[in-house]
């Protein structure tokens, strides 16, 4: 069957750059933390989840920080790499890589976390003036709810349209614009976003969703 893609001795680049970006989605920082610190295993914990909100019911501030910081990172290292050393093609791919990584990490059995500390990462990298609006959009909302679930939800939601409406220029080339390609990768991750925040919006919509740092039983 041919590669839809085209022949693959032209196309393997694309491919290693969605594999190289998934491996370095795939690693579970809330976890690693968390167990290097001897707090044990944060998926036996409140929601069960590997993010920095679930790593916050530690009660060690610092660790969700942290964790926070470098599940974001991923997703932006990924990018700004191969931006600046290829092409923005390159750079969706790898960055889409990291973010499926993070919600399936191999290292896990494809059990991961939501995506959103990576998905931010992802949009500061790929636009950073929509990047910077999606942050602010969490964080607006975070400090007016108290509820993480619904600030990704809300930050998810309105990041393609900030995608479409920002313009920012790429370091491979200095060119001022935005695209659709961006856009549509911003509206791809947002609908698994969605999809992983399901049990939230169940709860959201009965009232039970629980306060950001309120452990959850």
């Amino acid at each position: 069957m041919p590669d839809p893609l085209g022949d693959f001795s032209l196309t393997w680049p694309y491919y290693a750059a969605a594999l190289i970006g998934y491996l370095v989605g795939s690693i579970p920082f809330g976890l690693v933390l968390t167990k290097m610190a001897g707090l044990g295993d944060v998926r036996k914990i409140g929601s069960g989840n590997i993010g920095a909100t679930n790593v916050l019911r530690t009660g060690n501030k610092g660790l969700a920080l942290a964790t926070l910081l470098l599940d974001g990172g991923k997703g932006a290292v990924v990018v700004i790499v191969a931006n600046i050393f290829f092409t923005q093609d390159y750079a969706v791919l790898a960055g889409s890589g990291a973010f499926i990584g993070h919600l399936f990490p191999i290292w896990l059995k494809f059990k991961g976390g939501k995506g959103v500390a990576t998905f931010i990462g992802v949009m500061l990298a790929l636009s950073w003036p929509a990047g910077i609006a999606v942050a602010l959009t969490w964080l607006l909302t975070a400090l007016i709810f108290r509820m993480s679930s619904l600030s990704a939800l809300v930050a998810a939601a309105l990041a393609p349209v900030y995608l479409h409406l920002l313009k920012t220029n790429l370091p491979i080339d200095g060119t001022f614009y935005g695209d659709s390609q961006r856009v549509e990768v911003a509206f791809f991750m947002a609908v698994l976003i969605f999809i992983r925040h399901r049990e939230n919006i169940a709860r959201l919509l009965k009232g039970e969703e629980p306060k950001i740092g309120k452990k959850k039983s």
